[in-house]
């Protein structure tokens, strides 16, 4: 079955990104390839139930079973050594980014207190916009009592853009709500 959101840029935002930067082949108008949601879990390395807890928490946010991500190398003045996990990581595509993108939009972002808008100078120069919370309990599917510490994460959203205007135009057709 087809997502919603996906069906919605095919038929409405695929063709207003191509009339207003005047593609001339389809292939050029930008799209979300990817979603990276990372969590950094400081204490992995001494507690592994709190690592597996994360690791629930984002099988049960994204519907994709993360991967846990390793030191690379050691660093002596933050006392961590290679291989040591420290943190968890999911990465999304197809049915399933468009899915956890139209639930991101629509319940997770109008649930944060206070909420004015994302900022929009996240982006990175290539097309690609990172943003960071500080807490999990924005998503529905996880609820206050199945939390065992608040953590918070950071949510990638990769496109083919070439250049940081397309992609806030693309993600604003979408409709993520930016700061005006």
């Amino acid at each position: 079955m087809t997502q919603r959101l996906k069906s919605f840029y095919t038929t409405e935002v695929a063709p207003a990104l191509q009339k207003k930067y005047s593609y001339s082949n389809t292939y050029q108008i930008p799209k979300v390839e990817k979603i990276v949601i990372n969590r950094g879990v400081g204490d992995a390395g001494s507690n592994a139930k709190l690592l597996e807890a994360c690791l629930d928490e984002l099988t049960n946010l994204s519907g994709q079973k993360g991967v846990i991500t390793r030191a690379k190398k050691s660093i002596a003045a933050f006392k961590l050594r290679e291989d040591v996990p420290v943190g968890v990581s999911v990465t999304l595509r197809g049915e399933k980014m468009y899915a956890f993108l139209d639930l991101f939009i629509h319940l997770a972002l109008p649930r944060i207190r206070d909420f004015q808008g994302i900022p929009a100078k996240s982006f990175d120069g290539r097309g690609n916009y990172t943003l960071g919370f500080a807490e999990q309990l924005m998503f529905p599917e996880l609820s206050y009592e199945t939390v065992d510490q608040v953590k918070g994460m950071d949510i990638s959203i990769c496109t083919t853009a070439s250049s940081d205007a397309e992609a806030l135009s693309l993600l604003q057709l979408l409709g993520l709500p930016f700061e005006s």
